[in-house]
């Protein structure tokens, strides 16, 4: 038995295309099960239970002039049928899945040690019967034929309030879906609102439409539902029933779009094919005039042209956070490279930075508006961050202005004053050692400190400290530091938008 939904799960739906002929459905799951052999996918095998002494209404029993009610007698099979059915599908190596319409059939799925239990898209939201269902220990499926987003809400809350493992499909139940009807960008809506739950499809299209597999799985869906039958001389096959040979093509559009689609969960690594042919049609870096070994190379000092040289230094190499010391003197439209200079990058030192902070943020359970900027203050550099600087971010800066000061543990800010702006501090987490005109006070959360015109302020904490500072307009050329090394240091500050998870 499995207590988790396997990844890129493919459904086969008997439903009644057993035709009430035990014989019959042997068939068509070894039938099948030759074909999915060839398939690297996770199987199962599905069938429907109606308990139809309870299911159908007493004045309704026999009726045959009820379409439904007509099939379903006219399939009906015994729980030892069922029996043999499962049977069949697990020494093929299928998974097991039932769909109950009733309570009682809840009671024979437990009592067959069946692996999921799927719940049609007529009974979302069918509480009676979800009530009975979630008192198993069995995954569940669910398909959202014609629900409300209102009503997918409820059950998923309802699931997940239960600690149920669960996912819900995509479907449209229409028997056949016309192409127009498919509406495949709802696994892109679903996926969006309601992060975290796995969603798969389940389809009803024209059973011979290989593209409809293709796009689903473009768009995320790991779980795949279809209706199977086998035709023989004896039984005929419905519209959106697929046959052996259909299934068939169906995988192997599965196996093509996976293929293609590759992978979507991580940046891939670097192929070194393409970075190759990637760097040959860079630019490369070149002295602009003579230069001397020990300078610490700018934008001022270099050209970037084509073609560059092997092992060269690129344009792609140049930014803000990398710096160049000449190993060597090197004369005016000289290639510039790891032969003649050293690199020193310092990017990875600000996501260390930003790592670290965002660790911080969410101990402390602050509340970051979306898209805020994210200023490091880097007062003696990146290599003395975890001993002097400051994490800031500006939530709004008008007449007024509010902030949230990140202290990292172990960090100091160096004492400065403001000539115009006044600001009071508001302790959110951890504590903080304030030290105001010389003068200390440890503070916590709660605390709520003013900081006028002209008093010379610096903190620190131990283990890291969240703050909220509530201040006039803050101008940015209006701090000034005791030390006047910080004063002089032009690139003190490193400014992130697109930092947060």
């Amino acid at each position: 038995m499995i207590h988790k939904i396997p990844s890129d799960l493919f459904v086969l739906e008997m439903a009644n295309n057993h035709m009430g002929d035990i014989d019959h459905g042997i068939h068509v799951i070894q039938t099948f099960a030759e074909v999915c052999k060839k398939y690297p996918f996770n199987f199962a095998f599905k069938l429907q239970y109606r308990d139809l002494d309870s299911f159908i209404h007493p004045d309704m029993q026999g009726r045959i002039d009820v379409p439904y009610i007509k099939r379903f007698s006219e399939t009906r099979l015994t729980q030892n049928d069922f029996d043999r059915l499962l049977n069949e599908m697990r020494e093929h190596g299928f998974h097991t899945i039932v769909t109950p319409f009733d309570e009682n059939s809840v009671d024979v799925i437990e009592s067959q040690n069946v692996d999921i239990i799927k719940v049609a898209s007529c009974s979302f939201g069918d509480w009676p019967l979800l009530e009975r269902v979630v008192q198993t220990d069995k995954p569940i499926i669910a398909s959202t034929a014609g629900a409300s987003i209102a009503v997918i809400e409820q059950v998923i809350s309802f699931f997940s309030n239960r600690n149920k493992e669960f996912s819900i499909l995509h479907c449209v139940g229409e028997y056949p879906t016309p192409d127009e009807n498919m509406h495949i960008s709802q696994i892109d809506y679903l996926k969006k609102r309601f992060p975290g739950v796995r969603i798969g499809f389940s389809t009803h299209e024209d059973t011979s439409n290989t593209d409809f597999i293709k796009m689903a799985i473009a768009k995320g869906a790991t779980i795949f539902e279809k209706h199977v039958a086998v035709p023989t001389v004896k039984y005929s096959v419905n519209q959106y029933s697929a046959t052996p040979s259909q299934i068939d093509a169906w995988l192997k559009a599965a196996v093509y779009a996976k293929k293609v689609c590759g992978e979507g969960s991580t940046r891939l690594p670097v192929n070194p094919k393409e970075a190759t042919s990637l760097q040959s049609l860079r630019r490369g870096a070149y002295a602009k005039h003579n230069l001397k070994k020990g300078e610490i190379l700018s934008l001022d000092d270099v050209f970037f042209a084509f073609p560059p040289q092997k092992g060269q230094f690129t344009a792609n190499d140049w930014s803000k956070y990398t710096e160049y010391e000449l190993t060597s003197d090197i004369s005016i439209n000289s290639p510039i490279s790891p032969d003649n200079c050293l690199q020193e990058k310092e990017q990875e030192k600000i996501w260390e930075i930003v790592r670290n902070a965002r660790k911080l943020l969410n101990k402390s359970k602050a509340i970051i508006p979306t898209n805020t900027e994210l200023v490091i203050s880097h007062h003696y550099g990146l290599d003395k961050f975890n001993e002097f600087g400051l994490l800031s971010l500006t939530v709004v800066n008008r007449d007024y202005c509010k902030k949230l000061l990140v202290t990292l543990p172990g960090q100091t800010h160096p004492e400065q004053y403001h000539k115009q702006k006044e600001e009071t501090f508001h302790v959110l987490y951890g504590e903080v050692d304030l030290v105001l005109n010389g003068q200390s006070k440890l503070c916590v959360p709660g605390d709520v400190v003013t900081i006028q015109q002209g008093t010379h302020h610096a903190w620190s904490s131990k283990k890291g400290a969240v703050i909220e500072e509530i201040s006039s307009t803050h101008i940015t050329e209006d701090s000034y530091y005791t030390d006047t090394n910080i004063m002089e240091k032009k690139h003190r500050k490193t400014v992130l938008t697109y930092w947060s998870e």
